[in-house]
């Protein structure tokens, strides 16, 4: 039970020693440093989750550029037997809508399944390359608030172990450390890992939009090839 009561002390002193802190405008740097060496991880995770992040925002968002007239030159150039002119027309937009129909456009003249599925193999392959690097962002989206809640209990350890060598009596200078710790690596995976979690369902849902573009292109250009011979 005393344990208890002394944890309660300890709490108690430690927010009249934040508020000491916050008095004292404490920098930035000897907080970030209070927190000991789980906020270098987390400072670390933080900036490898902000690349990922613009890197893949701006890979997506250059490949889900439309160009409303592309699909009705495909269909005009297909209709006038100009094969060699719409894979041009693919190669130079560069965009993975038009990688796909380029791999249909290619093997015009085969069986509709071969073409249906070599379009279908190319789109998951675009997707693939989109999605590269998301599974990281998810993992630091849920690794760091776990690493955070791990410096939680690391500091709690350390701050219950100064309060047993103190036989009894409670020193806020010694138990800072150790509170410091636990706060503070809190705040940072959360601080890490809520950015992280919001941006990976924003790239994750700017793939499905793009996904239902491809799948749209696809069945417009099975269109064009179904159509009658004039």
């Amino acid at each position: 039970m005393n344990i208890f009561l002394q944890a309660a002390e300890v709490a108690e002193q430690v927010v009249e020693g934040t508020g000491d802190v916050v008095a004292g405008r404490i920098s930035f740097w000897e907080l970030f440093s209070s927190g000991g060496w789980l906020m270098w991880l987390l400072l670390l995770l933080g900036a490898v989750a902000v690349y990922l992040f613009v890197e893949r925002f701006v890979a997506i968002r250059r490949a889900s550029k439309i160009n409303m007239g592309f699909m009705n030159r495909i269909r005009d150039k297909i209709s006038d037997g100009n094969v060699h002119s719409a894979l041009d027309s693919c190669r130079r937009a560069g965009t993975p809508i038009a990688h796909m129909i380029e791999k249909g456009i290619e093997r015009i003249g085969r069986p509709m399944p071969e073409i249906q599925n070599a379009i279908e193999n190319q789109a998951n392959l675009e997707v693939s390359r989109m999605s590269a690097g998301l599974p990281y962002l998810a993992m630091i989206s849920g690794g760091a608030p776990m690493i955070g809640f791990l410096g939680t209990v690391i500091g709690l350890v350390q701050a219950f172990m100064s309060m047993e060598g103190m036989g009894g009596t409670v020193d806020i200078s010694v138990l800072a450390g150790g509170m410091y710790v636990a706060m503070l690596t809190t705040v940072g995976g959360l601080m890490v890992g809520i950015p992280a979690y919001f941006g990976y369902n924003y790239l994750v849902a700017r793939i499905d939009r793009l996904v239902f573009q491809m799948e749209a292109n696809s069945i417009a250009f099975m269109d064009i090839l179904n159509q009658p011979v004039k």
